[in-house]
């Protein structure tokens, strides 16, 4: 059981299609959840048939070992198995179940879900349980679920910021799809930016932009804001106190992701050191990738090789002033240009999973039944920051891509 702000509003839920199996100990001692998504109605499905179509758990598969190869915390697609029956959706489509693997499927939606149905003691259930589970080193805090909401916040602005990092965008962050644990859960919409442009979006219910690239960060403090409502009253009895404590750790939420956030483009720029004006130098450049339309992998990945005034269809002064503030940056760094190049290759993913490649692969999976393509995906996929291939139908940019949308399936 879980409930959820979707879209801002609150509801109480469930999982419709999913069913959790139980917890699995790996042979190096990692506690694992296993789930079949798409097996059949629950308790939870309301009008819902809780099935899955073969399209939307092949992304989920693709794009959740893309994450992980990316070195980005994620949930991950044991297996998606064809079930022979027709799913009924705008057309008749081939019925698929995944399993999914997680470090638990403990959301800000179980929470909400204790919360809201005023049952304290599943509240402090709950806490004590994700506490021992994903945060075991406070076990001895004198204030624990405070302790708890702060650790939560800092894995939530890590992980944030490593999306943003990469130009992930997840489609559809509702309360229910944050995982405690700090992983990537729920891979629906979601799909990578090729253009840069923070308004960006790819679900086709997202009709406002609420959960655009560039609005990730500010709707991640946002849902750790319903978390600490439901988490209240174990912060304090007092409710006045309980709510200090929350807002104060909530405050921290920005300079958190921002820090996580800057480091990571300085690695992405090949420095080391910390200057001052680098959050300038990191925004410039942005604006730059902006007014030109410019592919953010393939940009950061042009500076990797040091090649990006070369590939510039027009000579821009801009962009060469800026390339010689990077320069002149790495200059006051005591590190060489071969340890810089070889920082910004750890960072700088070489491939991403391109919309139009996984259409691709989804379509000849599907209408096809050809799981080449998808293979060979996966396998450019596996290794990301592997700068040596040279692969142009997986580096190029999907062509219109503004027009591009993705679908959750149900």
């Amino acid at each position: 059981a879980y409930a959820g702000h979707q879209f801002g509003h609150f509801t109480v839920l469930g999982d419709g299609r999913a069913i959790l199996l139980g917890e699995q100990i790996t042979p190096c001692g990692n506690r694992m959840d296993i789930q079949l998504k798409g097996a059949g109605q629950t308790r939870f499905s309301r009008r819902g048939d809780g099935r899955a179509a073969l399209g939307p758990m092949l992304r989920e598969y693709i794009i959740s070992e893309a994450m992980h190869a990316l070195g980005i915390p994620t949930t991950r697609s044991l297996a998606v198995v064809t079930t022979g029956e027709p799913v009924y959706r705008e057309r008749v489509l081939q019925g698929a179940v995944l399993t999914r693997v997680a470090a638990s499927h403990i959301r800000v939606g179980t929470l909400e879900w204790a919360s809201a149905h005023n049952d304290q003691g599943a509240t402090r259930a709950l806490a004590d349980y994700t506490r021992a589970r994903h945060y075991p080193q406070l076990a001895d805090s004198p204030e624990p679920y405070v302790a708890l909401f702060d650790a939560i916040v800092a894995r939530q602005a890590s992980l944030i910021a490593r999306w943003q990092l990469v130009g992930f965008i997840h489609g559809v962050m509702n309360t229910d799809n944050m995982a405690l644990s700090g992983e990537t859960i729920d891979y629906g919409p979601c799909a990578f930016m090729d253009t840069y442009d923070p308004a960006t979006v790819f679900s086709s219910i997202d009709y406002g932009g609420r959960y655009a690239y560039g609005n990730q960060p500010a709707i991640a403090q946002w849902n750790l804001a319903r978390l600490a409502e439901a988490m209240l009253p174990l912060f304090d009895p007092d409710a006045d106190r309980a709510a200090e404590r929350a807002t104060a750790t909530l405050d921290r939420f920005p300079a958190l992701f921002e820090q996580h956030w800057l480091d990571g483009m300085r690695a992405k720029l090949g420095l080391f050191t910390r200057e001052r004006d680098d959050e300038g130098l990191v925004n410039d450049l942005l604006a730059l990738m902006l007014r030109q339309s410019a592919d953010f992998t393939n940009t950061f990945r042009l500076i990797t090789t040091g090649r990006l005034l070369v590939h510039s269809t027009n000579t821009d002064p801009e962009l060469e002033a800026w390339y010689r503030r990077l320069e002149a940056r790495r200059g006051r760094q005591p590190q060489s240009p071969a340890e810089a190049a070889a920082l910004m290759r750890r960072h700088n993913p070489a491939f991403i999973p391109r919309n139009h490649k996984v259409e691709e692969a989804l379509s000849a999976a599907s209408s096809s039944d050809d799981w080449s393509v998808m293979a060979r995906l996966l396998e450019v996929l596996a290794t990301p920051y592997d700068h040596e291939r040279d692969l142009p139908a997986f580096s190029a940019p999907s062509v219109g891509d503004g027009s591009y949308r993705t679908f959750c399936g149900t």
